[in-house]
């Protein structure tokens, strides 16, 4: 049968899935895969800056079109917003357009207006949406206003499948360790679903909030753990010394329904950017591997990548790729596109 991968469109003679098809793409665009790396500069702008190059590439390598777009999961909070403002400048340079990009916002505020200044809607729409080129019906967000709550988190869930998952998810961190709302003591098996808040989320959101803990909404909806560990690339910003317990419980310890964001450590590609105040609870010899090994990862990474577009066009010269049997020249040539890009 002749079938249409979601995530490597190439039509194909397929035996039983497009499973191939999907380890070529995540082979291509991640090579090296598992490993956590963890990325220190100096300080905050520094961080969005690199941030902002590191989605930039993601987006040009993958060279995304109306019909594959690039699926992009986005965060909110006082974190990204450097690095939307370095995504912004990228766009008006030229160097990076959102027109083939797709996003989803991993949370939203249970039963504040849309049009309030400090739901996740507005944020997004006066931080990035509004000044950079996307097409509005690419943009995801969840409703907290739904009638049904629960309809919604599952609509959203299977939007995300609908488009064939996340191929990036840009996340912050909560200085209790959270990810999105997965608050302490979340499922790690988790998928979007209503969240409680917990009080220390709620003390430190309430700054949004002129310092009014009770005008803080309780609720909200959010991706789940394993909404994000799905992603086939998650990209953590961490900065200020408050998030440094929460990065350190994250590397050096083990996994923890505790500390959310530690659940990364069973991700296959998995990248955290912090400044040098988010490092102080890590110890020195942790810090100093980390920085010692940046510039060989990246030699690694450059390396492995040319040997697999090396390597799928010598599969692609001989007509199949993982077994799977290419259903003529022009979907051969696809396949070098997408192995070139």
């Amino acid at each position: 049968m002749t079938y249409i991968c979601k995530d490597c469109p190439v039509p194909a003679v397929v035996k039983d899935s497009h499973w191939a098809c999907y380890t070529l793409r995540y082979d291509l665009h991640n090579p090296s895969y598992s490993n956590m790396r963890l990325i220190i500069r100096e300080n905050p702008s520094a961080v969005g800056d690199y941030i902002a190059n590191y989605i930039c590439k993601r987006i040009n390598d993958f060279g995304p079109t109306p019909e594959r777009p690039f699926v992009l999961g986005l965060p909110t909070g006082s974190s990204p917003v450097l690095t939307y403002r370095s995504l912004i400048r990228l766009v008006k340079e030229g160097k990076l357009s959102f027109q083939n990009v797709v996003t989803f916002n991993m949370d939203e505020y249970v039963g504040l207006p849309r049009d309030h200044p400090e739901s996740y809607h507005s944020f997004m729409f006066r931080e990035l949406f509004s000044q950079i080129d996307i097409p509005p019906h690419n943009v995801n967000m969840l409703n907290g206003n739904a009638e049904d709550l629960i309809a919604e988190c599952n609509r959203y869930e299977q939007r995300i499948k609908d488009y064939g998952g996340v191929d990036l998810f840009f996340a912050g961190v909560g200085e209790d360790g959270h990810i999105a709302f997965n608050e302490p003591g979340s499922s790690l098996s988790s998928r979007t679903r209503i969240k409680t808040l917990a009080y220390g989320t709620i003390l430190a959101n309430a700054r949004f909030f002129n310092d009014d803990i009770a005008a803080v909404p309780h609720m909200a909806l959010t991706v789940g753990v394993k909404t994000v560990l799905e992603s086939r690339e998650v990209v953590v910003i961490g900065t200020g010394q408050r998030k440094a317990l929460a990065i350190a419980k994250a590397i050096e310890d083990g996994v923890n329904h505790l500390w959310t964001l530690s659940a990364l450590q069973n991700h296959p590609w998995a990248l955290m950017v912090v400044d040098e105040d988010a490092t102080l609870e890590l110890h020195v010899k942790t810090v100093r591997y980390f920085k010692s090994i940046e510039r060989v990862q990246e030699e690694v990474e450059r390396s492995q990548m040319e040997l697999r577009k090396r390597n799928v066009n010598g599969l692609v010269a001989n007509g199949t790729v993982n077994g799977i049997e290419l259903d003529g020249g022009a979907q051969a040539a696809q396949l070098t596109a997408v192995a070139v890009n």
